[in-house]
């Protein structure tokens, strides 16, 4: 473990998830810092203990430090990423030239990049060259809100090299939040993707009012769905039945924290699109996401049913019962 906390561990991005993370790190023993982009939060956060905009009430540990200065960076032997998909690979290239040799990266966001589609395992590779095996992902079921809580958590650790993945266990773990990890970073950070997908789609079936054998199947099928993107992609289709597809799964689908399932639900009860993400004041990574996926699966030839549908609901292609009352309607055939 020394070679990680030989230097300073920085959580970059002070949204709820960033803020959580270095609060777990906290507890793990070590002083993280965060990175944000304003000063006068991470002013507060630094002295009052508390992210006022994203977990308000909820108190830091102490041991968590804060700054908006990106030079912290120089001093850094692992730097855990959760910042939001879309604004990953600039924020990468904007802070590479203070980012140490050695530095470990440990990715916490979830989603595809728009445009291009990259996982985010790419959208690193090509923003800090030669990263290569010195890269992990953290995914699985994990609501930030329930994290500052203490709340039993359990994650996984995508990472290719088994003797980082231990020391990044023990890193990360305390008595409330326990680290497994997976050679396969592409399940891992696949199913931490899509599942947000997803949860819209739950989040409309709920919206609608359609009940809980809609929703159980939408989640059955949205996890086969996944399976044959993340399969097709290169990734071990039992990993999909871990923590990051069907433990991540259930959860977004069915929790009311999730953003994503609230973006759903909302659109189900007649919300605009404009409307939800004006107001919700947090990303939902979901909607680009699903925007990103219907195009990777057109070019993988991979069918993705729930991802078309909603696409056609958040870009105003169709209405969310008439999505539902398509896919009820495809061809039978065998499951």
């Amino acid at each position: 473990m020394d070679r990680l906390t030989e230097g300073t561990i920085v959580v970059a991005g002070g949204g709820s998830w960033g803020t959580a993370l270095a609060h777990v790190l906290a507890h793990a023993g070590h002083e993280p810092m965060l990175l944000l982009r304003d000063e006068g939060v991470a002013r507060h956060i630094a002295t009052e203990h508390e992210n006022p905009r994203y977990l308000p009430g909820r108190a830091i540990h102490p041991g968590v430090g804060a700054t908006a200065d990106a030079s912290i960076l120089r001093g850094c032997s692992l730097l855990v990423l959760a910042v939001p998909c879309q604004k990953q690979r600039g924020f990468l290239e904007a802070v590479r030239p203070f980012l140490p040799r050695g530095c470990v990266v440990v990715n916490a966001a979830k989603g595809l990049e728009r445009g291009t589609c990259l996982p985010l395992s790419k959208v690193a590779a090509e923003a800090l060259p030669g990263v290569g095996s010195r890269y992990a992902v953290l995914s699985g079921p994990s609501f930030a809100a329930e994290v500052m809580e203490g709340l039993p958590t359990a994650v996984v650790l995508g990472c290719a090299d088994e003797s980082l993945a231990a020391l990044l266990r023990d890193v990360f773990s305390t008595p409330f939040f326990r680290c497994y990890s997976n050679a396969d970073i592409t399940g891992v950070e696949t199913g931490g993707a899509l599942k947000n997908v997803m949860a819209i789609a739950a989040g409309v079936c709920d919206g609608l009012g359609f009940g809980h054998n809609s929703r159980a199947g939408l989640i059955t099928r949205g996890l086969a769905e996944l399976k044959r993107i993340g399969k097709k992609l290169g990734a071990d289709p039992a990993t999909f039945m871990g923590l990051s597809g069907l433990g991540d799964l259930v959860l977004t689908c069915t929790g009311d924290l999730s953003r994503n399932r609230q973006v759903g639900l909302r659109l189900g009860r007649g919300e605009s699109l404009e409307e939800i993400i004006r107001s919700l004041g947090m990303v939902a990574e979901g909607v680009e996401t699903a925007r990103a996926t219907k195009e990777l699966a057109r070019r993988l030839g991979v069918d993705a049913p729930v991802t078309r549908a909603v696409c056609a609901i958040i870009d105003g292609e169709t209405t969310p019962h008439d999505a539902v009352a398509e896919l009820m309607s495809r061809p039978l055939r065998h499951e």
